[in-house]
């Protein structure tokens, strides 16, 4: 198999996969191939596509790679979509960078900083794959542990936990959320039990096809 071939291969197994591949499966899959020459494949797909001028690259994201549209190409994709992009709302994205920062960590936990039950918004977290169950805190009571998964590196284009932004970029990106909510959206995330149950019934969570919350 010649380089032309093992590139073809390397670019369709990351077209047709829905998840990023390691260099470790493609070297698996690929005739005559380490990961040292995948990653050598992979640089030169990424030249390729810039020399061309094409409307996607390879990014490295939750631990292997992924071929994604460029981000200038945002605005046109989002009108394509037939419906506006589901996003984490305002309590989601809070208990979500509680979890990244903090992780691993009890409900008690995550109660105890924002304030007010967690239980519903964890639920849906977990629905969505974006926090997982890490295991159990040895004490008494045994009180599950959270944390965040692949998923959740995956949806904000992070390759690790390392990529994260800093807490006051995090803060900023929810000032800026909650602002631009409608007044009545708002005020219908107030943090009380009864209304925090409720966003569980229908969880405004998570745009499936990218990372909403950049």
């Amino acid at each position: 198999m010649d380089r032309r071939e093992q590139k073809q291969w390397v670019e369709g197994a990351l077209f047709a996969s829905a998840s990023p591949v390691t260099a470790k499966r493609l070297s698996n899959l690929i005739p005559d191939t380490d990961t040292k020459t995948v990653h050598a494949l992979l640089r030169e797909l990424n030249e390729d596509y810039e020399t061309e001028g094409r409307a996607f690259r390879v990014e490295k994201v939750a631990g292997g790679y992924q071929l994604r549209t460029l981000e200038s190409l945002a605005p046109m994709l989002r009108a394509l979509r037939p419906a506006p992009p589901l996003r984490l709302s305002a309590a989601a994205l809070e208990t979500l960078a509680i979890v990244a920062y903090r992780q691993p960590l009890t409900r008690a936990e995550v109660e105890h900083i924002r304030g007010v039950e967690a239980g519903p918004v964890l639920r849906s977290l977990l629905e969505r794959q974006l926090v997982r169950v890490a295991g159990h805190r040895e004490v008494p009571g045994r009180p599950m542990l959270y944390a965040t998964t692949r998923r959740f590196l995956e949806v904000l284009g992070l390759n690790s936990l390392s990529d994260l932004p800093t807490l006051r970029e995090m803060e900023e990106l929810l000032a800026e959320y909650e602002a631009a909510q409608p007044a009545a959206e708002t005020s219908a995330e107030a943090d009380t039990p009864s209304e925090t149950a409720a966003e569980a019934a229908d969880p405004d969570l998570l745009d499936e096809a990218g990372p909403a919350i950049h």
